[in-house]
């Protein structure tokens, strides 16, 4: 996608001492499990969203048909309309090769007219534009409909300096095309190029047609041609009455099939192969092709690299893909690490110099088929504009993660070395998309990516590790990876391996809300071992404490999720079961009612309206918990919250107003009610909030009525 630079021979290059596994960083405690949830929903690609297509072997090798560059070079095999294969590299361009593009040509809503005749009072013009809209098609059509034929191809491996010396009218040619000059910093295309052609044209009676890239290196006083190409849908309408009768032609173009693959943004040879498909009437074929050429595409994109720049590239396309939508300045500040990565791999000895200065973003986007916006980005130190980056189609992220992991595993050591160095970045979008590039992997190939990236991230000593491991776990699922929650529950209830239980118990309640039952089971066996180690052991270790202090996190996780009626139910039985499922369930009930809204009513407050039974099972919960020695102090603590709360939101004091009368049942619980409603405290000093006084009147009239 770049233009190649001189390249020196690499030097070997000092070791880098190993990066220390031992840093301050693993002694961080671990992001609270409301946090992840919110950089997840937050932070997470919208191409999770998107139905992941194909199987779990990764992309189909379809037929893939010629060459798109990201490199230097811009066009290997030139795409026409037509049958026509690649153009002649020299030499006379066939009579009936041009006719045949002719028939098929399509200059509506372009501006062939204007560049016809700027040909022929100019005699020399240069065509620029992006890669594969038709440069060479157009080239050759503007010379035909010229009449100056017949046409011959020139070597596009010529110092422009020297163009006009090698034009000789032994050529007998009145047409000349010279597709893909190469110009770059050492040789670019001058003012003085041009008048020395024209002059030759003239000499000679012909005309020229140069076909470039947009590049910086044309001189300013050259005027050059822009070619922007057709509407897809009208090379399309144009093409199919060809190869078709019309009313045939107007069925196919009205299939939604047809309707989905006009939406995306389209080559122009993809465009009249599609015709090509659509003549052939498979139905199956049709609906296929949109996805079948996006693979296509990506399958190009990483074949064999001849240059290092282009491998720069390709880092770049893996970067966008797992930064899609993201800042462009950190998708290419990662992919130069990436890139790094790559280059060593195979002789990490030698470390080719990354230039410091590489391409345009525009041109690097426009190689890459992405495009550039500004959207508002949530830090948390508030909103800010960036600059983003983005596929022009959702679809290609993913779908450039699965070939690089599959088709091309030597890229792997490289992969996971970047991978693992995003998993620590102190950015939590950062390591929110190092997540849901695992999660890609591990549905594409769940063996290798469990093996290779997320069990070791899971028994990492660094806890941003480890949140990441939970954080991949919990978007494979989201994206149908298979047997996630099998995984999850397994090492839930393996209280031997602590590192690898806290990751799945954080995952539980991640993924639990749809499967609460049999979550809470599990939290439940882990709660049980966990209750037997500390009575068989005087001491326990840290991992333990983690364990148990993460199970009713998970709990709360449940009952403020969509599944909080379901979760309360099943947690019903535990108040009067073992001990450490009635622990388990009152601490995390009270941990979820310590959650708290500034802005609203404190998010387990808001359910308690939900229905009659919830109100129920919240006043047992409460009740319960009151007359518990262990959680009394903090179930005072969460009404006394509540009642601010009251204060300020609606809401809060109509789940309130109906929630305390439900919590009496008897004489001492209304004794407890009244006795904390007369003594609540306000904030840092306040007077008494004035919901108090009216929750207690509530209640005093509600008992009154009993």
């Amino acid at each position: 996608m770049s233009e190649p630079a001189p390249q020196s021979e690499p030097q070997p290059s000092k070791a880098a001492p190993p990066e220390a596994e031992g840093t301050a960083e693993a002694e961080l405690p671990a992001q609270e499990p409301w946090a992840a949830l919110r950089d997840l929903d937050a932070h997470a690609p919208s191409s999770m969203a998107l139905a992941f297509h194909g199987t779990n072997h990764g992309v189909a090798a379809h037929r893939v048909i010629g060459d798109i560059i990201t490199g230097g070079k811009t066009e290997n095999h030139h795409y026409n309309f037509g049958s026509v294969g690649s153009g002649q590299v020299s030499g006379e361009v066939p009579a009936e090769a041009l006719e045949r593009l002719a028939d098929d040509f399509v200059a509506e809503g372009t501006a062939f007219g204007q560049l016809l005749e700027r040909l022929r009072e100019e005699r020399v013009i240069v065509l620029t534009g992006a890669p594969f809209t038709g440069r060479r098609t157009t080239a050759l059509m503007l010379l035909h409909r010229l009449g100056a034929t017949p046409v011959h191809a020139l070597d596009r491996d010529v110092n422009p300096s020297e163009l006009s010396r090698r034009l000789t009218a032994a050529d007998g040619a009145a047409g000349y095309v010279l597709c893909d000059l190469e110009v770059s910093r050492e040789q670019p295309l001058r003012e003085a190029h041009l008048l020395a052609l024209r002059g030759r044209m003239r000499e000679l009676n012909a005309f020229l047609v140069i076909t470039t890239n947009r590049t910086p290196y044309v001189e300013d006083t050259v005027e050059l041609a822009p070619w922007d190409p057709p509407e897809p849908a009208s090379v399309l309408a144009a093409l199919l009455p060809k190869r078709m009768n019309a009313a045939h032609a107007l069925r196919l173009l009205a299939l939604p099939a047809v309707a989905e693959f006009l939406s995306h943004p389209l080559q122009i040879r993809e465009v009249v192969r599609y015709a090509a498909v659509l003549a052939r009437a498979d139905e199956r074929e049709i609906e296929q092709y949109s996805q079948i050429t996006l693979e296509q595409q990506v399958q190009e994109w990483f074949e064999e690299a001849a240059t290092p720049v282009q491998l720069r590239e390709k880092a770049f396309l893996i970067a966008l893909a797992a930064f899609d939508k993201g800042p462009y300045a950190l998708t290419a500040e990662l992919s130069d690490s990436l890139y790094a990565a790559l280059r060593s791999t195979g002789d990490d000895r030698y470390q080719e110099p990354i230039p410091v200065f590489g391409t345009h973003i525009g041109k690097r986007l426009q190689n890459a088929r992405a495009q550039r916006s500004t959207a508002r980005e949530m830090t948390e130190w508030g909103p800010v504009m960036q600059v983003t980056a983005h596929f022009h189609d959702e679809r290609v992220a993913p779908i450039v993660l699965r070939e690089v992991w599959t088709g091309h595993p030597a890229a792997r050591p490289a992969l996971i070395k970047w991978l693992d160095a995003l998993s620590v970045d102190g950015r939590p979008f950062v390591r929110t998309r190092a997540a849901a590039t695992v999660a890609v992997l591990a549905y594409t190939d769940l063996p290798s990516a469990m093996a290779l990236i997320v069990e070791r991230w899971a028994g990492a000593r660094e806890s941003r590790r480890q949140l990441t491991a939970v954080s991949a776990l919990t978007l494979a699922h989201r994206i149908g990876a298979p047997n996630i929650p099998r995984i999850v529950d397994v090492w839930s209830a393996n209280g031997q391996d602590p590192k690898r239980c806290w990751v799945g118990v954080r995952a539980l309640g991640l993924i639990g809300p749809e499967r609460p039952t049999e979550t809470l089971a599990v939290l439940q066996a882990q709660a049980r071992q966990q209750h037997n180690k500390r009575l068989a052991q005087s001491r326990i270790g840290a991992g333990d404490q983690q364990i148990t202090a993460e199970l009713p996190q998970s709990v709360a996780l449940l009952l403020l999720s969509p599944a909080a009626e379901p979760a309360l139910d099943a947690m019903l039985p535990s108040l009067e079961g073992h001990p450490s499922a009635r622990a388990l369930a009152l601490d995390g009930f009270l941990t979820a009612g310590e959650r708290t809204n500034p802005a609203a009513c404190p998010p387990l407050l808001g359910l308690a309206l939900q229905s009659s039974s919830v109100l129920a099972n919240f006043a047992l919960f409460l009740r319960t918990a009151l007359n518990d020695r262990v959680t009394n102090e903090r179930a005072e603590e969460v009404l006394r919250s509540w009642v601010r709360a009251a204060d300020e939101d609606p809401g809060a004091a109509q789940a309130l107003a109906a929630l305390l009368p439900a919590i009496v049942a008897g004489p001492r619980d209304a004794a407890r009610l009244h006795h904390l409603l007369d003594t609540v405290p306000g904030l840092d000093g306040q007077p008494q909030p004035a919901a108090a006084g009216r929750m207690r009147t509530v209640l005093t009239r509600s008992l009154a009525h009993a």
